[in-house]
């Protein structure tokens, strides 16, 4: 594994365009921090009753009842102005629930004024029937501020269930819905449509609803998007796991030693409370929590068997102890790495520059990088997700 991450260090260098180890890392330290400080602001907006602030819960992984972080839902508009909502763990990604369109209370060009189109990256329109004209309007004023939308028809999965009882395959609820929206959007030729379930998000468009946002995007705010997204899928896992796997690179360089006391045992060199921080945020982006796993079970209608829980670094972290969190990396991770590490730096030699504080963080959030991800991998299959 120590030649394979050795080849993985040169090819960052190579990456960032820099010609040594040192000028690398001072890149590194800055595209790590403009990642920390970037900002997404996601707009849901739509008519009443499109299922606006249930996919707000879903897409931010917040089960629907949580008085603390859940957008309220009823049948009847709840959104009466522009609401933020902050991602649990991502707080630099907020999703706005937008009030409905085209009510008596929200007429479509004061609706304009009132929500300031500048203030989102992109939009999600929502329907749950057919599209109004209200909605159209809005798309064409989202077109003019050049900003991105997106149609989303909702509520999918009652639509196939209704239908079947009709005898109507799947397939076939889909093509037809699909293609009375299309002839819905005469003036957006190349609009893009996806039929989605706020409580299935593994079944119908809502994975290719995503690659297709996170395309669009700018590159420093895919990270973000998919950081953010609930584990629906090992797809969606995997995706995560290069996304963290990328910022190990710049996050060891940030760190190096930074002067951190070091607990008994570990090198001076050695940044746990940076490991420590890190591992705690892929916990939460994987789904390991428990808030995120009952919902998984939820979802999927069977209870999922903790054989997950014995991995000891997944315990540490959901004790929310730094102190119990630490001791277990200096056992779990610690010295394993520094190890490594000794037997790394020869084989690395290179890669100009890169001492033990480096290598040690490095080595370390990858090993947990790893387990966690190990973790995750088998609570989704014990979900039968692929």
């Amino acid at each position: 594994m120590e030649r394979e991450l050795a080849v993985e260090v040169e090819a960052a260098i190579k990456a960032s365009g820099a010609s040594t180890f040192e000028e690398a890392q001072e890149k590194a330290k800055q595209e790590f921090e403009e990642l920390c400080h970037v900002t997404l602001n996601i707009a849901v907006t739509g008519g009443t009753g499109a299922g606006k602030s249930s996919f707000v819960n879903a897409i931010r992984g917040v089960k629907e009842g949580d008085e603390e972080r859940a957008a309220p839902t009823d049948v009847v508009e709840c959104t009466k102005t522009p609401t933020m909502y902050p991602h649990p763990t991502m707080p630099n990604v907020n999703i706005w629930d937008l009030p409905g369109i085209g009510t008596e209370k929200f007429q479509t060009k004061k609706y304009i004024k009132d929500v300031n189109l500048d203030n989102y990256d992109f939009f999600l329109i929502l329907t749950c029937t057919r599209l109004t004209e209200h909605d159209i309007m809005l798309a064409k004023e989202i077109r003019k501020n050049k900003k991105n939308f997106y149609f989303v028809r909702t509520k999918i999965d009652q639509d196939v269930k209704s239908e079947k009882r009709k005898g109507k395959a799947e397939e076939q609820t889909l093509s037809v819905i699909r293609q009375d929206l299309k002839e819905k959007l005469n003036d957006f030729p190349s609009a893009q449509i996806f039929l989605v379930s706020s409580w299935k998000l593994d079944k119908f468009d809502f994975h290719e609803m995503m690659c297709v946002l996170e395309k669009d995007l700018p590159e420093k705010k895919q990270d973000a998007l998919t950081l953010s997204l609930p584990v629906y899928s090992i797809e969606i896992l995997k995706k995560k796991y290069k996304a963290f796997k990328r910022g190990i690179w710049a996050q060891a360089s940030a760190s190096g030693a930074v002067g951190a006391a070091p607990l008994p045992g570990v090198s001076a060199a050695f940044d746990v409370t940076t490991i420590s921080a890190f591992l705690t945020k892929v916990y939460y982006s994987f789904g390991l929590d428990d808030t995120s796993m009952k919902q998984l079970s939820d979802r999927v209608g069977k209870p999922i068997p903790a054989d997950f829980k014995h991995s000891k670094l997944v315990k540490a972290i959901a004790s929310k102890s730094v102190t119990a969190l630490q001791v277990e990396l200096t056992g779990f991770i610690v010295a394993e790495a520094i190890e490594s590490a000794l037997r790394f730096i020869p084989i690395a030699g290179s890669v100009a520059g890169a001492g033990m504080s480096f290598w040690s963080t490095y080595l370390a959030l990858r090993k947990g990088l790893d387990e966690l991800f190990t973790v995750s991998k088998k609570m989704l299959e014990m979900a039968k997700l692929k």
